[in-house]
């Protein structure tokens, strides 16, 4: 039996260099080991060898285990790997692809359609709004979108369900139906400012942001996104932002109201790479096909739990996970 190697970096010269000019960039990364193994089942014939890779995630739980599962699955296959997960925010993330300060980051379909590529309206069909993004982005600039994954992160609002039976609503087109006063939101800070975000949203269902009839601003509470979930539990506020794969949402028993009018993108995962690096190296596709064919919103959920309600570290929780589907060993 193949015993795990347990890799760490910080004396690595290229992951430092690399660090410090994120760091220059005002942008924070996660430092810590990297975990890997060898390569098992549908994944084991690839041999990455001599390729060096700089991974990135955004700082939220998801987005990091998914990028300690990236890591960790690169550097299996034998790739020298620059651990930059965890930048603070979509803008910065994206950037820092962009700049080529990192190669390869799981990235959101429906984010990549409205907040990169500027477009107004979402796709309703999942598949549509990937072969949408995919080619676009890559004409554009030069990032490829492999294989999708079936999950589907997309945001929500949540409300107890002493609430939801109290005032009766399962739906967002019911909200307008709720006296102004208890019309309060918990959101993060970018929420209020995506394009694909709470102003949007609440234009599309009859409620516009800032109307004394509608959503006057100081129903707004802005919170940090982890703390939207406790807040909404303990009534700080009636409606939470939430995303749908998150495993808080079963933990505290909260209730996702419908998307009736489909305001929401589809935010489908696909790990998005730089379209050269991928030239060199198009095993890499071949390595990430089953694993992204596996991560249904189930198992997001369930991993997402582990890291925000158990207090688990994602570098464990990513790497267990891999181990526990056949792909290293």
């Amino acid at each position: 039996m193949t015993r795990t190697r347990l890799i760490r970096r910080t004396a690595v010269a290229t992951a430092a260099l690399m660090t410090a000019t994120l760091s220059a960039c005002g942008l924070g990364t996660a430092a810590g080991p990297i975990l890997s193994g060898d390569l098992d089942g549908a994944v084991s014939d690839v041999d990455l060898e001599g390729l060096e890779i700089s991974v990135g995630s955004k700082n939220f739980t998801e987005n990091i285990i998914l990028g300690k599962m990236a890591v960790s699955l690169l550097a299996s296959a034998g790739a020298d790997v620059n651990d930059l997960t965890n930048i603070p925010g979509s803008a910065a993330a994206r950037q820092a692809q962009l700049d080529g300060q990192i190669d390869a980051m799981w990235e959101y379909t429906g984010t990549g359609w409205i907040t990169y590529l500027g477009h107004e309206d979402p796709i309703p069909d999942e598949q549509e709004q990937y072969v949408a993004v995919r080619d676009e982005d890559l004409e554009t600039n030069g990032l490829a979108w492999l294989t999708p994954a079936p999950m589907n992160n997309t945001y929500g609002f949540a409300i107890t369900q002493e609430t939801s039976d109290r005032l009766g609503i399962t739906k967002l087109s019911q909200i307008k139906d709720v006296p102004v006063e208890e019309r309060t939101f918990c959101v993060e800070s970018e929420f209020t400012n995506r394009p694909d975000g709470l102003p949007g949203m609440l234009e599309t269902y009859e409620i516009p942001l800032g109307d004394p009839n509608g959503v006057p601003e100081d129903n707004l509470r802005t919170y940090q996104t982890g703390a939207i979930y406790s807040a909404t539990d303990k009534g700080e506020c009636t409606f939470g932002e939430v995303f749908t794969t998150d495993g808080r949402i079963l933990a505290l028993d909260l209730t996702v109201l419908e998307d009736d009018r489909q305001y929401f993108p589809k935010y489908n995962v696909s790990l998005v790479i730089d379209d050269g690096v991928l030239e060199e190296h198009p095993e890499i596709e071949e390595l990430f096909a089953p694993v992204s064919e596996a991560l249904t919103d189930e198992v997001l959920i369930e991993l997402n739990a582990q890291v925000d309600v158990e207090g688990r570290e994602p570098v464990d929780v990513a790497y267990e996970w891999l181990k526990n589907e056949g792909f290293v060993s």
